[in-house]
């Protein structure tokens, strides 16, 4: 008998349905009233900074991820540290691999210029999410809104909740259960790795020194290792570029992230697993043949996360600027 999961899974890549999440604390059209412009005003700075650089789209979707799994979507993520403090931002996680956080503060002053003290920045940042994913993949969702922001952002925090990027499948999927995502949508948020890029330092150890058996990873593609380590220096160089997480549609926030995979061109430990591993295999080969159907399943997950233990009602703030409590 199939899983409620596959289930799922199959509907979606046969029907192209996209399923409806709703939170009893966070609402679509949250806004309507008190600040009937912030979804526009949002969409327009998130289109005129990704016309000018598509990479801060995937910025911009991380930021939110990472927001999301450190107390929950309350912002915390954007908060700047006072003196004699490290935050949420400060962390290798985050430091230098979030970028966008410029985009939300222009986001956020067009928003105050309109409704003073009426949208928080943790929506803000859900918004942005969104938009990035429409700019550069198309995908549109409607964004429950309602959340309150946080007054607290610990750096020590980011690693007890952030996978990191050498995990395995029963790994990932022990991280997203506790954040109560399904095995099906941590496949599906994944392809979020369509855009953006990586430091070398995150997997160089898989093209030059895997285990002493392997100098490298024999899970990867040979030509893909050659390309790799004619742009990465072996680890504990001085020099830690970046390269694209998806070497063919690097801009474009599509399916072929599974594609990759299929083909043994995952970036990270954490990618390819997701095609060697029989706990998501059948997943990542329903997402590679059909980008509709995977679209519509990542504008879903995408809701779903956006709700993980959101602050609303009286609790927390509504920040005057994202970078700091008030």
């Amino acid at each position: 008998m199939l899983s409620w999961g596959l289930c799922l899974a199959v509907l979606l890549a046969v029907f192209h349905i996209a399923p409806v999440f709703s939170s009893p604390l966070i609402r679509v059209g949250f806004y309507k009233s008190t600040c009937p412009s912030a979804e526009y005003l949002v969409r327009q700075a998130v289109t005129k900074a990704l016309t000018r650089n598509p990479g801060l789209g995937a910025g911009l979707i991380r930021m939110h991820f990472h927001d999301c799994f450190i107390r929950g979507c309350d912002g915390s993520v954007l908060l700047d540290a006072l003196p004699g403090q490290q935050v949420e931002k400060d962390h290798p996680a985050n430091n230098p691999s979030l970028q966008g956080f410029e985009v939300i503060d222009e986001a956020k002053a067009l928003v105050e210029a309109r409704c003073p003290q009426k949208v928080s920045c943790a929506d803000i940042l859900a918004f942005a999410a969104r938009d990035s994913a429409y700019v550069l993949g198309g995908i549109n969702y409607a964004v429950p809104a309602g959340r309150r922001d946080g007054r607290v952002s610990l750096f020590a925090e980011v690693a007890l909740n952030l996978p990191p990027p050498n995990f395995n499948a029963q790994q990932l999927k022990d991280n997203f259960a506790k954040k109560g995502l399904s095995l099906v949508e941590m496949v599906t948020l994944s392809g979020a790795h369509s855009i953006g890029v990586s430091h070398c330092s995150s997997f160089s150890d898989r093209l030059y020194s895997f285990n002493a058996t392997h100098p490298q990873d024999p899970s990867m593609d040979k030509a893909f290792v050659s390309y790799l380590k004619r742009r990465c220096p072996p680890p504990g160089s001085s020099n830690d570029p970046v390269v694209p997480l998806d070497a063919v549609t690097p801009k474009r926030l599509d399916n072929r992230y599974y594609i990759n995979l299929k083909k043994h061109r995952g970036l990270l430990t954490s990618d390819q697993t997701l095609f060697d591993s029989p706990l998501t295999a059948a997943f990542v080969k329903e997402n590679a043949n059909s980008r509709s159907s995977w679209g519509s399943k990542f504008g879903y997950a995408m809701r779903k996360m956006g709700a993980i233990e959101v602050l609303t009602g009286n609790q927390g703030e509504v920040r005057n600027s994202c970078r700091v409590v008030n």
